[in-house]
């Protein structure tokens, strides 16, 4: 019989040792390859019924969106080679056809504003700006961020930039800050960009870091009120701190729909770290309170409310009324099952196509079949991003993918629940498709978060290193140990 193994663990990779999961990224390179196709054929399209022509710059479009995202996909096969190879295909194809249906409200825009005699400059341009730097900065994060599990370090950190890019545009003036009537903007001299787009992921790295530390005592120490096992307040307090800051900050800047994404992202977090239902019927029933404060509190909430259940009401064509949503559900009625066609409608008739509405647009000229695939296409997205996070080995990391994952999710239900008159319009954009540098820097780095965590999961557990058996101490050999001789003396003595 040969010796035993001494580590259990190596005898687990003896009898079952682990196998070497495909990389899969051809699989990816053959999926961005197919997305920039999609892109290209409709920018043919749109040019086709907008301009009447076709010219082989279209084409180049095409190659360079190809080439961009070929670079982007050799990042990721340097950096996270076992990443799920679906999700950049996604959020490629999600991006292209935002930039698609841009590139066809600028061409409407632009013949308006002929028409009108004034000059108008095209939002594509910047988008694809916007796009690049984007980009570059997934690759960043992607080859700083080698370890998911590194952010445990700083999420206190985190937590603090967080909540200090919150509130940043609440003590700044409103020359610098408002827009829309929410004051959630840094306005620079060249460029303006959201802090909280970015505040948002810091804040899910700070709630993901402090929930797995403290689940045990969430779960079972504390106090009993109402038959409710509360924490203990000095477990408690930290998250109810940031989470009341955070809420309270967009309450303040009148952002009530952000407010409601990062309420959703809190209580889902804690949900899954806790596993306890209670958590989610103490957090709905905060929320409706709240709701009921805010549409007392202010007006611009009563205004939306008053939209939403009536959009052809008395306040239909005043400032701030119900234009927007009726222009898009009469679009989303004018698509029908299979749209207009890509080009041949009027998205632009919403003052917010581009941004808030461009899901109506969408819908419009692509119909309910059209923008069904675009919203199974962020379903997948988040889907994949569950998946990563189901199967990562540590608690952080299964914490934070969910989290990142949920995101997705809650932000297009929002945006197209607001569109199609589910809920109260929000202000909130569609991830990867509206117009607008902040959200599409800061999806780009939740999907690299969501990469690293998918190659972490993917990737095949180190075998330990095989320890040389040791013989028992009864059948060790006896060694004769000299000591050196000491003066005078010829030869050592034997100790």
């Amino acid at each position: 019989m040969g010796q035993p193994l001494a580590d259990p663990t190596s005898a687990q990779f003896a009898t079952n040792p682990p196998r070497d999961l495909p990389k899969r990224r051809s699989t990816e390179l053959a999926l961005l390859a197919f997305a920039a196709g999609i892109v290209t054929l409709a920018l043919v399209i749109v040019e086709a019924n907008q301009e009447q022509e076709l010219t082989l710059s279209i084409l180049w479009v095409g190659l360079a969106y190809l080439g961009v995202l070929a670079t982007t996909h050799l990042a990721v096969r340097r950096w996270a080679p076992y990443a799920d190879p679906v999700l950049l295909p996604c959020v490629a194809l999600l991006n292209g056809i935002g930039l698609v249906m841009i590139h066809r409200l600028d061409l409407a825009k632009a013949e308006s504003a002929l028409q009108r005699g004034k000059d108008y400059s095209p939002e594509i341009t910047k988008q694809l700006l916007f796009t690049a730097v984007s980009l570059v900065l997934f690759v960043v994060v992607l080859v700083v961020v080698n370890d998911h599990r590194t952010l445990t370090r700083y999420s206190y950190i985190c937590g603090l930039i967080g909540l200090g890019a919150l509130a940043l545009p609440a003590v700044l003036p409103a020359s610098l800050s408002e827009a829309g009537g929410a004051k959630v903007w840094l306005k620079l001299p060249f460029f303006s960009i959201q802090p909280g787009e970015f505040a948002k992921l810091l804040l899910m790295v700070f709630f993901a870091s402090f929930l797995v530390s403290k689940r045990d005592l969430f779960m079972v120490a504390g106090k009993k009120f109402l038959g409710v096992e509360l924490p203990r307040a000095r477990d408690l307090g930290p998250i109810l701190i940031a989470a009341a800051v955070a809420i309270g900050v967009l309450v303040f800047e009148k952002d009530l729909g952000t407010s409601l994404l990062y309420f959703s992202i809190i209580l889902v977090m804690l949900y899954v770290a806790t596993e306890r239902a209670i958590w989610v019927v103490v957090g709905l029933t905060f929320f409706v309170g709240g709701c009921l404060i805010a549409y007392n509190l202010f007006g611009h909430v009563q205004q939306r409310v008053e939209n939403w259940t009536d959009p052809l009401g008395p306040r239909y064509d005043v400032l701030g009324g119900s234009y927007q949503l009726a222009q898009g559900l009469f679009g989303l009625g004018t698509g029908g099952v299979g749209g207009t066609g890509l080009g041949a409608g009027r998205p632009d008739i919403p003052p917010a196509a581009s941004t808030d509405f461009i899901t109506a647009a969408i819908g419009e000229e692509l119909g309910f079949i059209g923008l069904a695939a675009v919203l199974m296409l962020y379903m997948l997205l988040a889907m994949r991003g569950m998946r990563s996070a189901l199967a990562v080995r540590d608690t952080f990391g299964k914490l934070l993918g969910g989290g990142l994952a949920f995101t997705i999710v809650i932000q297009i239900f929002v945006v197209v629940g607001g569109v199609t008159a589910l809920i109260p319009e929000t202000g909130v954009t569609a991830p990867f498709l509206s117009y607008g540098g902040s959200s599409l820097l800061a999806n780009y780095i939740l999907v690299a978060l969501m990469l690293r965590i998918s190659d972490a999961a993917r990737r095949p557990a180190t075998r330990p290193k095989p320890q040389q058996p040791q013989a028992p101490i009864a059948e060790a050999h006896t060694v004769m140990v000299r000591r050196p001789p000491a003066e005078g003396e010829p030869n050592g003595r034997t100790a």
